[in-house]
């Protein structure tokens, strides 16, 4: 058996985490059709029970501590991002079916796009009894909450506007993430951030500051470009004291990487990943995180793909 094989049972199922309404619902009919490609790698197949992120969250951890054969996520990075915490540092394998509107996780650790040839490989990896194993990212607080993520973690600008999203119960839809970016670009001022990065300490004013395990967030804005999520370490990249003009000028270089070389943005590789600034809660893989100060960890081989 070859290393990052994963046997099991046969008749543990699989279970799978279905996120109907990822990609706005475009992928919602290749449900069934996703369900009988998965029987195809030999095992029951049970779809969780779950409406709310916290009960997804809580279905993933129920089904890996019954023994499931794997976990698969079809959704987005939102949905990956709740999968996660349930076999992150297990042993039981994990799938991504890239059917949401940001699939950066699913793509960038090899997974192909097309969500039903995604399933095609998982169904093999499953009857073959084949995984390989990738790195996540650990973030702790100085409370000792813990949470994982698998492609980015924001923790400027980017955050900042999600969490004005968030709090807007008008316009509804894409255009309310529109609205947060108008009113953030107005209100934009660099903040006072100590990173401090295997233990050199780092103080600085920063309008971007992003964490990657992975290069890409936000539906392929490679935002860490250099990030390899099989390396055993995080990529930081972070952008200085961006003025407004400056940023929305810069925001198009993200989706090739190349902002990277702007005399602006700094790039660091670490472990280890303290960050402390004032009143900023990140995100994680898209998703609402933990506030500063955190610290992040890489952690190798936290997760085994079924690719």
């Amino acid at each position: 058996m070859a290393p990052g094989d994963h046997r099991v049972a046969v008749d543990r199922p699989v279970a799978v985490l279905a996120n109907p309404t990822a990609g706005r619902g475009r992928h919602r009919r290749l449900l069934p059709e996703v369900l009988d490609r998965l029987s195809a790698g030999g095992r029951p197949v049970r779809v969780l029970d779950a409406y709310t992120r916290g009960q997804a969250e809580a279905a993933c951890r129920e089904a890996v501590a019954d023994g499931a054969a794997a976990l698969v996520a079809v959704g987005g990075d939102g949905t990956v991002h709740v999968a996660l915490q349930a076999v992150a540092g297990t042993r039981v394998p994990f799938g991504a079916v890239p059917a949401g509107t940001g699939n950066d996780f699913a793509v960038e650790t090899g997974f192909p796009a097309d969500p039903l040839t995604a399933v095609d490989t998982i169904a093999a990896a499953l009857r073959d009894g084949r995984s390989r194993p990738v790195d996540l990212a650990r973030i702790t607080t100085a409370t000792g909450e813990h949470r994982w993520f698998g492609a980015v973690l924001a923790a400027g600008f980017d955050a900042i506007v999600n969490e004005r999203a968030n709090r807007m119960r008008w316009p509804r839809g894409p255009r309310r993430y529109d609205l947060a970016i108008l009113v953030e670009l107005a209100r934009l001022r660099p903040r006072r951030y100590t990173l401090r990065l295997d233990g050199e300490t780092h103080e600085l004013d920063a309008a971007l500051v992003a964490v990657g395990n992975c290069a890409s967030y936000g539906g392929g804005m490679r935002i860490c470009p250099d990030a390899d999520p099989t390396d055993g370490l995080l990529d930081i990249v972070v952008g200085g004291r961006f003025n407004r003009r400056m940023l929305i000028r810069e925001k198009p270089n993200i989706y090739h990487g190349t902002h990277i070389h702007h005399p602006l943005v700094r790039s660091y590789r670490a472990h280890t990943v303290e960050i402390a600034a004032p009143d900023i809660t990140t995100y994680a893989d898209g998703e609402r995180c933990l506030p500063l100060p955190i610290t992040i960890t890489a952690t190798p081989s936290a997760l085994h793909l079924l690719r």
